[in-house]
């Protein structure tokens, strides 16, 4: 009972920057990505490494790349109905 209404409402609870990013890039590669949100290391040389450095330094680019993989989630009907 405890646990649900937490979980519940972070659709990206348990989910690690690595691991939405890996899975962003799986659905529509690095070209794709760089047009949803336009960050240079999407688009010069994209590694996942990098773009994870660049993410993590930069909490505004980690906020959208996030919101962008809730909004994907939820359209493929994968996370959690709360609200972002």
């Amino acid at each position: 009972m405890g646990l649900n209404p937490q979980t519940s409402k972070d659709p990206l609870h348990g989910v690690t920057l690595e691991r939405l990013l890996t899975e962003l890039v799986a659905a529509w590669g690095w070209e794709e990505l760089a047009r949803q949100v336009d960050f240079r290391c999407f688009r010069y040389d994209p590694s996942i490494k990098s773009s994870l450095v660049f993410l993590r330094r930069t909490p505004w680019a980690r906020a959208k790349v996030e919101e962008l993989y809730v909004r994907w989630k939820r359209q493929q009907g994968g996370a959690a109905d709360g609200a972002a």
